[in-house]
């Protein structure tokens, strides 16, 4: 892993200097110390297949997110610059089908990046999303992030 961790750090420096190439060791150095001792992650060769494997999806779920948030955003603009402003905010609770807690953070995560809403609340599969408008709120049931996310799961339990 450390061998990952230098490539990353000489890869986003751009340049390779002596002072580049002694700090990139010696954070990648602690760095995989961190990760073995302090968060007990195992990284091995099952690890790196499994994330393999969901790095299409992973990239697509990105591309969806990054088009939503930019969606939201001139839906926002037009809701602010409206001549009068209509805006009702609600509560929305829903119930995901997302097994795991890690997908069922990246939903909350991903509804809270998208502006106009914000993710409450997620206790089990129920969250409680505050949006600005009904319309908003509308397409977070069964969305795209949900069902990328739950092909995701299925991947990964291949």
């Amino acid at each position: 892993m450390i061998l990952v961790y230098f490539s990353l750090w000489i890869i986003f420096n751009g340049r390779v200097t002596l002072e580049i190439v002694i700090v990139g060791a010696l954070i990648s150095f602690v760095l995989d110390m961190f990760v073995k001792k302090i968060l007990k992650i195992k990284l091995n060769g099952t690890f790196f297949f499994n994330m393999l494997k969901l790095f299409p999806d992973a990239l697509f779920y990105v591309i969806v997110l990054l088009f939503e948030i930019i969606k939201a955003n001139l839906s926002i603009t037009k809701l602010i610059f409206a001549p009068q402003i209509e805006v009702e905010p609600c509560l929305v609770r829903f119930n995901t089908p997302l097994k795991t807690q890690a997908a069922r953070v990246a939903l909350a995560n991903s509804i809270t990046l998208t502006p106009g809403t914000i993710t409450v609340s997620l206790e089990g599969n129920e969250f409680l999303v505050h949006a600005l408008n009904k319309e908003i709120a509308g397409g977070l049931e069964n969305s795209l992030f949900e069902r990328i996310l739950k092909r995701m799961e299925r991947r990964i339990n291949a």
